[in-house]
């Protein structure tokens, strides 16, 4: 099957759309209100700095392409009662707002884009509101800019802006007559929606295994400063943190050594703080994935991250290696058998009651996939590189629907940068602070010394 073929003929059917089985999983929080999925602030927010003669005609027309090519950006979900669907609607023209920053000097330009950035996070965007992307120009001056993208969460995924933003670059380039060629077509979201109901029809192997493994699990939550039931309003912080890539270097270097991935260092550590804070051994950790097994999916846009909870017993260890060395074996045979959120859960019922409990709340553990990721490219002779490397901390971000979420990045300066999006009407940001020092001692100390007893 070529990328241009459709799974299935649903050119007749575009009208009334089923939802995929992660915005079934997403669906489970709305309350039917501004808060969860579904409201203004449920998005995500990325930044790029431009250098070179920007023409700003053609990039706004370009954003237009963007969303021409992807149904995603234009498909509103219908929230009939009992029978969630979503509808693809005819393409309409991004907004796109400008702004002068020329006052700000040289020096300060780094702080001023990373400023920007992280005020968007503030920013509203109606779920009903197609298309479901936002953009700020700010110029320095001719030749430096910083491009600011807000999508809805309801239409896309991290994976996806970096998708975007790449399919802008490329059709900006292409707008001025550049000579790159036009990406082949791409298989739509709703060709996903179709596909994956079509693949989970007869398939009893990955719900057995799902069944057996988390057979008397339950979700390790943590416990929350303030009860669901005090009625809090609620509201989103974000706390963000570094490590410094002289620090962070033996924890690459223990990866490497020990035939694991930086993500599995990353997730022995919070998990032996997460035991340490809890006293639980049998940990049930939820991360979100790609949810992009199939590479003809790789250049679509849509919200395809899959909620996963892995699951590992580090009872009875007595080192970090022996942690680390579970949850590789965790992390080997879970990630092989990513199926569904919506699908596991139909095999572990009681999964998630502790995390509902009054007391309580999940927290999801992440290491952010860096694809697509322009870095200092030049296209139609500007210079597109991602502002990754961000410090700010924000009173009010993009929103969660519940608990709080752990974001880990690894940019090319060999830094880890951290950011916890955590939810005030049941967390303090002293309790964040200190989870995070928890989990950077655990980090650090594990990797200086793996072998050291407890």
């Amino acid at each position: 099957m070529t990328v241009s073929e459709r799974p299935t003929d649903v050119r007749g059917e575009r009208g009334r759309v089923p939802l995929s089985f992660n915005q079934q999983f997403v669906s489970v929080f709305d309350g039917g209100d501004e808060q969860g999925p579904f409201g203004p602030r449920y998005h995500i927010v990325h930044g790029w700095r431009l250098r070179g003669a920007l023409d700003t005609a053609a990039l706004r027309v370009s954003l237009d392409d963007v969303v021409e090519r992807h149904e995603a950006l234009r498909t509103v979900i219908v929230r009939d009662e009992g029978d969630y669907h979503q509808r693809v609607l005819p393409a309409g023209p991004v907004r796109l707002e400008e702004r002068d920053l020329s006052a700000v000097t040289g020096g300060e330009r780094a702080a001023a884009a990373e400023a920007l950035v992280s005020e968007a996070e503030s920013w509203t965007k109606d779920a009903d509101e197609v298309p479901h992307l936002r953009a700020v120009l700010a110029r320095f001056d001719e030749r430096d800019a910083v491009l600011v993208l807000l999508a809805h969460h309801i239409s896309t995924d991290g994976w996806s802006v970096r998708v975007i933003v790449r399919d802008l670059a490329e059709r900006y380039a292409v707008r001025l007559g550049a000579s790159t060629p036009v990406t082949e077509d791409v298989l739509q979201y709703t060709d996903h929606v179709w596909e994956e109901r079509a693949r989970a029809e007869g398939d009893e192997t990955g719900p057995a295994y799902w069944r057996r493994r988390l057979s008397g699990a339950r979700l390790t939550a943590t416990p929350s400063d303030h009860r669901r039931s005090e009625g809090r309003t609620p509201r989103t912080a974000v706390h963000r943190f570094r490590i410094d890539a002289e620090t962070f270097r033996p924890v690459l270097d223990l990866a490497r050594t020990s035939r694991s991935t930086p993500f599995m260092v990353l997730l022995s550590a919070y998990g032996l703080h997460l035991s340490r804070l809890t006293g639980a051994t049998d940990l049930v950790v939820p991360t979100f994935t790609p949810g992009r097994p199939d590479p003809r999916f790789h250049r679509t846009v849509g919200p395809f991250f899959n909620f996963l909870p892995l699951r590992t017993d580090i009872g009875g260890c007595s080192s970090f290696r022996e942690v680390l060395g579970r949850t590789r074996r965790t992390c080997g045979e879970d990630y092989t058998r990513d199926m569904p959120a919506v699908r596991i859960f139909a095999e572990a019922p009681g999964l998630m009651e502790p995390g509902t409990a009054d007391d309580a709340a999940p927290v999801v553990f992440q290491l952010f996939p860096s694809p697509h990721v322009l870095e200092g490219e030049v296209h139609g002779g500007v210079e597109f590189t991602e502002i990754q490397e961000r410090l700010t901390s924000v009173p009010q971000g993009s929103d969660v629907p519940d608990g709080a979420l752990w974001t880990l990045s690894l940019p090319p300066t060999g830094d880890l940068f951290g950011a916890v999006q955590y939810r005030t009407d049941l967390f303090e940001e002293a309790t964040v602070v200190a989870a995070v020092e928890g989990f950077r001692r655990a980090l650090l100390d594990g990797a200086a010394d793996p072998d050291a007893r407890f």
